[in-house]
Parts: C-alpha cells; sequence; structure tokens
C-alpha cells in the first residue's frame, strides 16, 4: 500500500468513525425526533446542516467541474442554486414552518383537506429524492473508486450500506448533528486546495480576488489553442437553455422536500428566517469559491498537463484512468497529448486537482473525506424524506392512522434501506452526469411542489381539485419533457432536458389557478388559515381581524 492510500484512506474511516458515533449517541427515541430532531435545533447550527445538505455531491465534486468545462455556461448553476435559497427563506420557509407539520406533503394534505393529495405529494417527494439520490450515490462510488482504485460501481454499494445504516439509525437528529459535523469535514477539505492552488499560481492566498488574473492568462491560451474562449458566454448553450436552467435550480430549490424539512426543526419562524440567513453564509463559502476552483484546476491542465509527451504523463492520471472517468487518446498520433484529446469527465474535476497541483497526500485525502461528507449528508436527508413521505404521509396518516410510534419508526427505518438499495442499484449505472441527474430533481420539484406551495400559502382561493390537478400536470410535462429532450431530441428554444422544470412550473401554475376558479372555494377555515401564515408567530388571523397572541388585543383589522 502505497502512503497516499494509507493516508487518504485514515482520513476517511476517522470521519466515518465521527458520524457513526454521532448517530448513536442521537438516535431518535421518538417519532419527532426521526422526523423534525424534536424540533430544538440551534438556528446557526440548523444552518450548517443545511448547507451541508445542500451542498451535495453535485456541489462539492461536480460543479466546479461543471464551470471548469463550460466556462460561463456553468455559472447557471451557482445563480440558480444560490438564488433558490432567497426564495426559499423569505417566501415559504417561515410560513411553513408556523403551519408545524412535519412533512411537504403533511402540509398539503392538511392545508387542501384532502388525502388525495397528501398521497400524491409523498409520491412526489419520493420520485424527487431518489432522483437526486442516485446522483449522491453515483458520487460516493466516484470517491471510494478512486480512494481504493476499483470501478466505482463497487464504491457506490460501500456508500449505499454506510448511508442506509447511519440514516435508518439516527433519523432526522442523528442526521442533524452528522451534517454539522460533515459541513465542518466539507468546507475545510474544499477551502483548503483552491488557496493553496491561488497560492502557487500568483502568490496570493486569496482565491476570490486571483481568480480575474488567471482568467486573463487562460484567454491567451484559449486564444493560441484556437478553442472557444473560457469566458464567452453562451457557446454551449442557448440563452434561453442559460435562464431556463437557473430558473430550475432556484424554483427548484424552494421545492425541495428534504430541504424545506430542515426549517421544521427549529422552534419558531423567526428561527426558520436565520437558519436560512446563516446557511446562505455557510454555502456561499463553497459557491464563490467554486469558479475559482474551476479556472485554476483548468489552467494547471492547459499548461502542465496538454502538451506533454504521451508516455511522460504526470502519475496521477492513470488511477483516474483506471475508474473510467478520465481517458487520453493520441488521435492525430504524434505521441503528445493535445487538449482536445483530453476528455475527463466533470464529475473528477475536484476530487483530482490535489494531485494535479501536487498539494500533497494529506490534501488529498482531506478532499476525499470532504466528497463523501458531501455526498453522505444529501444522501442522508433524501433518504428521510423519502420514508417520512412513505411511513408518515402514507402509511400512517392514510393507510394505518391506528399505527403505534414503534411501528411507524420501524416501518421509517426500514423504507431507509430500501430506497438506498434500490438508488445504489441505479447509480451502478447512472443514465447521466451527477450535475445532470440532480438538475432533473430540480426540474421535478420546479414542475410539482413550487407551485403547489407558493399557491398554498399566498393564495387563499387555491382548493384541492387545482392542487391535485396541478401537481399531476406540472410532474407529467416534466417528466415528458426530460424524457423527449434527453432521448428523443426535442427542444424548444434550445432549452434541454435540464431546463424542463420552468415547463412544468408554468403548466402546474396554470392549471392549479384555472381548475381553482372553476370550482368551489376552499372552507372559510382554510382560507383563514392561509392568510394567518402571512403573520408572526406572535400574530393570529380571527375573523377578518389580527390579534396578539398574549393578551387577545385586536390590533388592526
Amino acid at each position: 500500500m502505497d502512503t497516499q492510500f494509507l493516508v487518504s484512506l485514515s482520513v476517511i474511516m476517522a470521519s466515518f468513525a465521527i458520524y457513526i458515533g454521532i448517530a448513536i449517541y442521537n438516535k431518535a427515541r421518538a417519532t419527532s425526533d426521526f422526523y423534525v430532531a424534536g424540533r430544538g435545533v440551534p438556528a446557526v447550527f440548523n444552518g450548517m446542516a443545511i448547507g451541508a445538505d445542500w451542498m451535495s455531491a453535485a456541489s462539492f465534486i461536480g460543479m466546479a467541474g461543471t464551470i471548469m468545462l463550460l466556462g460561463y455556461d456553468g455559472l447557471a448553476y451557482i445563480m440558480g442554486w444560490t438564488g433558490g435559497y432567497l426564495l426559499l427563506t423569505f417566501l415559504l420557509a417561515p410560513q411553513l414552518r408556523k403551519y408545524g407539520r412535519y412533512t411537504v406533503p403533511e402540509f398539503i394534505g392538511d392545508r387542501y383537506e384532502s388525502h388525495w393529495a397528501r398521497f400524491i405529494a409523498a409520491l412526489c417527494t419520493i420520485i424527487i429524492s431518489f432522483t437526486y439520490s442516485i446522483g449522491q450515490l453515483s458520487g460516493s462510488g466516484v470517491v471510494i473508486g478512486r480512494l481504493f482504485e476499483i470501478d466505482a460501481k463497487f464504491g457506490t454499494m460501500i456508500g449505499v450500506v454506510l448511508i442506509a445504516f447511519y440514516a435508518a439509525f439516527g433519523g432526522m437528529k442523528g442526521i442533524t448533528w452528522t451534517q454539522v459535523a460533515q459541513y465542518i469535514i466539507l468546507i475545510t477539505a474544499y477551502l483548503i486546495p483552491v488557496i493553496f492552488m491561488s497560492l502557487q499560481l500568483t502568490g496570493n492566498p486569496m482565491p476570490w480576488i486571483s481568480y480575474g488574473e488567471i482568467i486573463g492568462k487562460m484567454g491567451e491560451l484559449d486564444r493560441e489553442l484556437g478553442i472557444s474562449e473560457y469566458f464567452a458566454p453562451f457557446t454551449n448553450d442557448t440563452k434561453w437553455q442559460f435562464i431556463a436552467l437557473m430558473f430550475t435550480l432556484m424554483a427548484g430549490t424552494a421545492g425541495l422536500p428534504h430541504v424545506i424539512v430542515r426549517f421544521y426543526t427549529v422552534s419558531s419562524m423567526k428561527a426558520a428566517r436565520w437558519s436560512g440567513a446563516w446557511a446562505l453564509l455557510f454555502i456561499g463559502l463553497l459557491y464563490l469559491s467554486a469558479p475559482a476552483y474551476a479556472a485554476f484546476s483548468r489552467f494547471i491542465l492547459m499548461t502542465n498537463v496538454a502538451g506533454s509527451k504521451i508516455t511522460e504523463l504526470p502519475e496521477w492520471t492513470q488511477p483516474w484512468i483506471d475508474t473510467g472517468r478520465l481517458q487520453l487518446a493520441d488521435e492525430n498520433g504524434d505521441g503528445i497529448l493535445q487538449w482536445n484529446e483530453l476528455i475527463i469527465s466533470n464529475d473528477i474535476v475536484v476530487m483530482a486537482t490535489p494531485e494535479i497541483a501536487n498539494l500533497g497526500v494529506f490534501v488529498i485525502g482531506l478532499v476525499a473525506a470532504g466528497a463523501m461528507a458531501a455526498a453522505l449528508s444529501t444522501a442522508g436527508g433524501l433518504m428521510i424524506a423519502i420514508s417520512s413521505s412513505f411511513a408518515h404521509d402514507i402509511y400512517y396518516r392514510v393507510w394505518k392512522p391506528e399505527a403505534t410510534e414503534q411501528t411507524r419508526l420501524k416501518v421509517a427505518r426500514w423504507s431507509i434501506a430500501t430506497a438506498t438499495l434500490l438508488a445504489g442499484v441505479i447509480a451502478l449505472n447512472p443514465p447521466g452526469a451527477i450535475t445532470q441527474i440532480v438538475a432533473w430533481a430540480f426540474a421535478l420539484a420546479t414542475g410539482t411542489f413550487f407551485p403547489a406551495l407558493v399557491l398554498g400559502v399566498w393564495w387563499k382561493r387555491s382548493n384541492t381539485k387545482g392542487v391535485i390537478a396541478g401537481l399531476l400536470v406540472g410532474l407529467i410535462t416534466t417528466l415528458s419533457y426530460i424524457f423527449a429532450a434527453k432521448y428523443g431530441g426535442f427542444t424548444i428554444l434550445g432549452i434541454i432536458d435540464t431546463g424542463a422544470g420552468v415547463f412544468g412550473a408554468a403548466a402546474a401554475f396554470l392549471t392549479n389557478i384555472i381548475v381553482s376558479l372553476a370550482t368551489d372555494e376552499p372552507s372559510q377555515k382554510i382560507q383563514e388559515e392561509v392568510i394567518d401564515l402571512r403573520y408572526p408567530e406572535q400574530m393570529v388571523y380571527k375573523d377578518g381581524e389580527v390579534w396578539l397572541v398574549d393578551d387577545h388585543k385586536k390590533t388592526s383589522h
């Protein structure tokens, strides 16, 4: 065994031990612990857990690679994912927390007084979370496969076993505190390499400042090589695809069930808002660093790898070739590796960069541990979302309302194990790159939950028939466009499968509004509950007037 392997393995195993220890210490013993961590998580730690839950394998592993390969066009991912948290924090999270339910399907079921609405929302949650989890398990396979220099498929199954154990054991309570630890590990692992690369290339340890200098040099290299300039807009996709993708990721963020449920774990609306603010800070540390990471990696590859003799390539290339994520082809037979002969998967850029930049074995191990933390933290949250939708919203609220708490916990744990295994099987041969698969999940959330939640919170006239029709039409429209664009080559205005959410959302909003207006309005009780969501928790809306909770003195009409 070489030193790099031993160091990487030691760092990862130490992090695994921390996660499992936290899960055991914070074992869920009641359904409130399992689903919402007892609603007692402080805002700053919840923001950190949201950051870990959010910064998935797509963010940690795939985003910098996507930007490296797409250049300007890849910025849609950063702007969409970051902007989505503003929508969620100000438009939905505090109001959903005030309603006081465990899950998004439970909110929809109670808000619209319909078990059918609850059931359809639960199915949408399972579909969205399952799709998203495929990308995370595929990411864990990339990391573990590189560590052991084995096929990524074997690495995926190792990740399946680990996620199934600590998610099923600890529930939301265990996952929350595990995610706090995972955030600290992943952000440390992400920032150290980019800071050192900045120091190596420019002598400045601040990558957010030195980034501009490298971009200027890359423009010169692009012109010398006769390739599309890295910072030229819309060279890979159309302007409409850029806008559609950005909207899909933004609205999808505000509609993702496993992210929304994190805001249920705090004690109040105020704490939910502060959780969102802290989350933006913690997420921003990574997202502001991703463009610099991408530029530095591309610059090193263009100057240190491209132009080298095929027989004299750096040692780091062979292990990645073994994983199937790096391909080299001397197409013109001159024995020199040209830039266009280097085929590198965007899923390995972050993982390979410490080796490419020769940052040392400890940094390589730390990045591997950070990537695993990113994949595992999000996968754990997704499995809880799937479990709660099945065990709580379908099994308990619809099928077996007389089920005991212990039975419900048992069903929840078994559903996690089953869902993890099924997602892992599909992740063995994923249908796309990590960021692409994740974008599909966001498109589905955009086409289903975003319209249902926005109208459910802000439009009292939205009714049961409207939301059911909207959810079904949005789901069918989004899925149809994804399949038609990916497998049939069908596009509208150049919008491909990753931007499908814009069509699903438009169809769902229109359907919900039209059907609601054409049918009976909700009960007066429901309409008052909807208006009440807009006021702080110290106030309630009753009989057309706003009342203070503490003394019930009328304050305004």
